[in-house]
């Protein structure tokens, strides 16, 4: 793809990001693919692929090709938004190149290895065997030296550049962004510390940091592709800021029901667990009142265009409004009461959880991004829908539902079974594993696995070829 059409270095930084963090999302589905077909199939590249692997690589790759996507997607805005280039944008693309080399020998050392010693030789270069921050000591502080780069190039930048409420919001939050990474890299003998610790990581990593992230894109995406009125919408940042931030803290609680923690925070992880579709919600009413308040404005002038001018951009944009409520919000409140996750706690209402919640609050808004840098690096005024782009949405959004429903009935049969009727023992674990329902849920999860990962595949195709398509205005 050509990047004629852009004369900032930072923009054109941020087309390698999004270009290695769209490889990095196939290679995350297609792993996920293997692991499901192992799950219904053990036999499955027995002896080639573990199934651990196969897992550990399905997660990992979930979460560094959204890394990925983040760093892109500030880069490519931070021109727009401060009017002047990215500081330090020489240093950032020799960290890119650092941070493409150490993911690939990860990958690797995980494919050709797999299985290391029972010491530190594992810890520091196979895996440190934490769940889903299973990277290698000596990968943990490379990740960590990127993104502090990253962080300074942002302020650098924020501080020289035009101050807008989006900047701010991303310099406070990058923070908070490389800082809570440093809460997985330690090691401590008691189970319940580690855990404390580990449990910073996942989630306040991912529903603090990651969700304001998310708010200030959704800003600047609303900016962009309908010309929403600035101060509407850094006012709705704000307050999702304010809220997200608080509950997203405080709702850190529901974790340490099984961990050993005080039991006050029973409750107050429940009580603020409730509140965190809150500003999910309102990020929803944000994304639809601006786009019918900015086209109804322009049908009283008498224009019966649409005013948007990224079409597929904006409909991840809409379905990131959509699936943030519904997978963090809804599903993730589904089972993260202590009353309710003393039966749902490790079964597939998680994972049914983790995967509508990744792809609606995460997913979705980094693609859009995607689609944004497709329309600028090509100059295209107005971006219109491809059959491959609503080939593409539709299959990935149909098979990630899927798989969702697929796993909230799987975790259903669980709960029956193995919690509520026999008590959580080892025979009614492999009880719960074989009835019937949970079984033809593995498979249709397996299905809709299949559906997602070929909707992939025509979103990849729409990305490398819609730049050359005619239907688009230059």
């Amino acid at each position: 793809m050509a990047n004629n059409h852009l004369t900032s270095e930072s923009k054109q930084l941020a087309t390698w990001y999004f270009t290695f963090a769209a490889i990095l999302f196939g290679a995350q589905l297609l792993f996920g693919l293997v692991a499901a077909i192992q799950y219904v199939m053990p036999g499955f590249l027995y002896g080639i692929l573990d199934f651990s692997i196969a897992r550990i690589l399905h997660i990992n790759a979930l979460v560094v090709w959204m890394v990925f996507a983040m760093f892109g997607s500030v880069y490519w805005l931070l021109p727009d938004e401060t009017g002047i280039e990215t500081i330090g944008i020489k240093i950032g693309k020799l960290i890119y190149w650092v941070f493409v080399a150490a993911i690939v020998v990860v990958v690797l050392v995980y494919l050709l290895i797999q299985v290391g010693p029972a010491d530190a030789t594992t810890i520091w270069f196979i895996t440190e065997g934490r769940e889903y921050i299973e990277a290698p000591r000596w990968a943990d502080w490379g990740i960590v030296v990127v993104a502090l780069t990253f962080v300074a190039n942002l302020f650098l930048t924020g501080m020289k550049g035009k101050q807008t409420g989006i900047v701010t919001v991303l310099m406070a939050d990058m923070i908070a962004f490389a800082g809570l990474y440093l809460a997985g890299m330690f090691f401590t003998d008691n189970i319940s510390v580690d855990q404390y610790w580990w449990w910073w990581v996942i989630h306040l990593w991912v529903e603090a940091t990651w969700e304001v992230f998310v708010g200030a894109i959704a800003a600047y995406g609303l900016i962009t592709m309908i010309g929403a009125h600035r101060k509407v919408v850094e006012m709705w940042l704000w307050i999702e800021v304010a809220m997200l931030f608080g509950s997203g803290i405080l709702g850190l609680g529901h974790h340490y029901f099984w961990i050993g923690t005080p039991e006050y925070w029973w409750e107050i992880g429940a009580l603020f667990s409730a509140l965190e579709p809150l500003p999910l919600v309102a990020m929803f009413i944000h994304v639809l009142y601006d786009w019918g308040k900015t086209q109804g404005a322009e049908e009283e002038k008498g224009n019966e265009a649409s005013v948007i001018n990224n079409k597929p951009a904006f409909t991840w944009f809409v379905l990131n409004a959509f699936g943030n409520f519904l997978g963090a919000g809804i599903w993730g409140f589904f089972h993260t009461l202590p009353q309710v996750n003393l039966y749902t706690h490790g079964t597939q209402f998680t994972s049914a959880h983790g995967h509508l919640a990744f792809f609606g609050a995460y997913a979705t808004i980094l693609v859009g991004m995607m689609y944004i840098a497709v329309q600028g690096t090509n100059g295209i005024k107005i971006m219109k829908h491809t059959k491959a782009s609503i080939w593409g949405v539709s299959m990935i959004t149909s098979g990630v539902v899927g798989m969702t429903v697929a796993l909230t009935i799987a975790g259903y049969v669980q709960v029956l079974v193995s919690r509520a009727q026999m008590g959580a023992t080892w025979a009614a674990y492999f009880d719960g594993q074989s009835g019937m329902w949970f079984v033809q849920a593995m498979d249709w999860r397996l299905i809709m696995g299949a559906v997602t990962f070929l909707g992939f595949l025509f979103l990849a195709k729409d990305l490398l070829t819609t730049g050359k398509n005619p239907v688009h205005e230059r």
